[in-house]
């Protein structure tokens, strides 16, 4: 779509394709760059996509409005190990619906403020902001012990 909105919203391996405003809320549709893939079981590159079925996600609002993207999650079938691998997108962590960096400016204002008012700010539930914090946090306790043993 526009180099300039690839560009101001910087996520890895991925271009905007499409951007739509619906009842104030941000859509962005991404595609994702690379054809092909490694497999992380036997280390060779495939191509053969199996199938793709887009998520939405949330990330950080923009000029006062909710931003969701819509991004491909893409699975692969490697024929060399015959096994389905699904893409890992740098941006969100396995089985979440919001984007790291979405998660990590959660879990800063929640201990600035309180998860009740931070879910209210952002319409979540508080079980969500919950969840997002503790993901946070443990993410980077496990950062905190790999680096102290290298």
């Amino acid at each position: 779509m526009s180099f300039h909105l690839d560009y101001l919203l910087d996520l890895p391996g991925v271009k905007v394709e499409t951007c739509t405003q619906i009842e104030g809320q941000i859509y962005f549709r991404l595609g994702a760059l690379a054809s092909e893939i490694v497999c992380p079981h036997c280390n060779n590159y495939t191509e053969e996509l199996h199938q793709n079925r887009p998520t939405l996600v949330r990330d950080l609002s923009v000029f006062g409005r909710v931003v969701y993207l819509q991004v491909p999650r893409r699975q692969f079938y490697c024929a060399s190990c015959q096994r389905y691998i699904t893409e890992k997108l740098e941006f969100i962590d396995k089985k979440r619906r919001h984007t790291q960096r979405y998660e990590q400016n959660i879990y800063v204002r929640v201990q600035q403020s309180s998860m009740e008012q931070i879910g209210r700010e952002e319409g979540l539930s508080y079980d969500e902001v919950k969840g997002i914090f503790s993901q946070v946090s443990s993410s980077q306790k496990k950062n905190v012990g790999s680096q102290s043993n290298e």
